[in-house]
């Protein structure tokens, strides 16, 4: 049905008044086909009417009228091609106040286009792109992490998924988190709700640059300070050996196969780097060896070999004299076990082997150390907590930073002091007789009292 000239003077004046309708000025009689009959509201000057992009849509069977708008959003990176936004509403206002939204953060350069993923597939994506740049021991690490978060919000869409949400899963995690199958279990630790938090947020903060959503909502959740001291109260930390403990496990082991590869681990080599030292790594004449190998376990599942953890764990260091006799003699009896065995000897090239030459795993090592801890009657403590034994014994007698750091295989000191330095009561004993002179009280005069 053709439009009377009140219904097009009406139309103009909404235009006109809109603002995100698009003017210009021009003489009026290059468009009078289209407002021939319709009088200017401004005399004064002659305006032409660019398209404004809010449709006004048809009747629909429930005869409403609607308002839609299409607008481009940028380019897909996947395919190249040009991305476009379509939304439909209900009335002209607001099909004006959300294309006015779209069209300015477009122009910021803040536009986030809608999109249906949700977060276990961004987690995949995201994982995907970091194994480009992570060992795969790590990949695997984030993974575990991140699998205690998928159950509970992985289904939800990442534009919808809200700051609430984390919270609530950061809660139910410190109370059920441990989930065996299908059905909630004991408490997740402190620590382990703090990794998964740390990866999501990185995750969610990847999502925020590849413009998925607008904010990270993970962002500023974090686990109450209440909680962290109710897990100090309730849980026992289990202090590396003190001097007299690891003497006493040096001397209890003299006669063990393993005596060599047990005092690598006590010069504060890691596990996966005792377990990956090959011969050709020992230069005997010159008493050093060479960390740049490693091997390590998958889910205590699969082996997996692999060069050090950085750049700075990649480092040579000079051999004691008690390790530089132990790792001799080690050498000359698997030479003996080989001629024994003869062409059923494994000639791996490690110094980590049992008696068929074949290179042990960081599993095997744990074992046999809790094994001999359980025989001499010593704490059951880790393996990997003869590092902490080390670096403190060695800064507690003026070994210098930078000489910890580098023996440590640590690019900065202060991760070395901060995890693996840590002094018990016996080691501020001296500490305490320093203080006898802030004190001023004579020692005679306090062993009288």
């Amino acid at each position: 049905m053709p439009w009377t000239v009140p219904q097009r003077r009406e139309e103009l004046n909404e235009r006109l008044s809109s603002p995100v309708a698009l003017m210009t000025a021009a003489p009026l009689a290059e468009h009078r086909g289209a407002f021939a009959n319709v009088e200017s509201p401004h005399p004064e000057r002659e305006w032409v009417i660019l398209s404004v992009p809010i449709k006004k849509l048809p009747p629909n069977t429930k005869g409403r009228v609607r308002y839609r708008f299409v607008v481009d959003v940028g380019i897909d990176p996947a395919t190249g091609k040009r991305k476009q936004l379509t939304r439909t509403f209900d009335t002209l206002k607001e099909a004006k106040v959300e294309y006015a939204r779209v069209t300015n953060r477009r122009h910021e350069g803040t536009f986030v286009p809608p999109n249906k993923i949700t977060l276990n597939e961004w987690l995949d994506r995201w994982l995907a792109m970091k194994a480009e740049d992570l060992e795969e021991t790590t990949i695997y690490n984030y993974r575990i992490t991140l699998d205690r978060v998928r159950g509970k919000l992985g289904k939800i869409r990442l534009q919808e998924l809200t700051e609430e949400h984390v919270e609530e899963w950061m809660h139910w995690a410190l109370q059920h988190g441990r989930v065996r199958g299908d059905k909630a279990g004991t408490p997740l630790g402190v620590t382990s709700v703090d990794m998964s938090l740390a990866r999501l947020k990185e995750a969610i903060g990847r999502a925020v640059t590849r413009r998925l959503v607008s904010v990270n909502v993970a962002e500023h959740v974090t686990i109450p300070r209440k909680a962290r001291k109710e897990e100090r109260k309730n849980k026992q930390e289990v202090m590396p050996w003190n001097v007299q403990e690891v003497q006493t496990f040096v001397h209890g082991i003299t006669e063990e196969r393993l005596y060599a590869p047990l005092l690598l681990s006590l010069m504060g080599l890691r596990p996966a780097e005792v377990c990956g030292l090959r011969w050709t790594d020992v230069d005997l004449e010159n008493a050093t060896i060479t960390i740049a190998n490693t091997r390590t376990m998958m889910g205590n599942r699969y082996v997996v070999e692999k060069d050090t953890k950085s750049m700075a764990g990649e480092r040579e260091l000079p051999l004691p004299a008690p390790v530089l006799t132990a790792l001799t003699s080690f050498k000359a009896l698997q030479a003996k076990e080989k001629l024994a065995l003869g062409e059923a000897y494994v000639a791996s090239g490690y110094v980590l082997v049992h008696e068929t030459g074949e290179a042990f795993t960081t599993k095997q090592l744990r074992r046999r150390a809790y094994r001999l801890m359980e025989i001499l009657g010593l704490r059951r403590v880790r393996v990997y907590d003869a590092r902490s034994s080390c670096f403190t014994y060695l800064a507690n007698n003026g070994v210098p930073d930078h000489i910890l750091a580098r023996w440590a295989g640590h690019t900065n000191v202060k991760t070395t002091k901060r995890w693996y330095v840590k002094p018990d009561v016996e080691d501020l004993r001296e500490a305490a007789t320093k203080w006898d002179g802030l004190h001023g009280v004579p020692t005679q005069a306090r062993e009288k009292l």
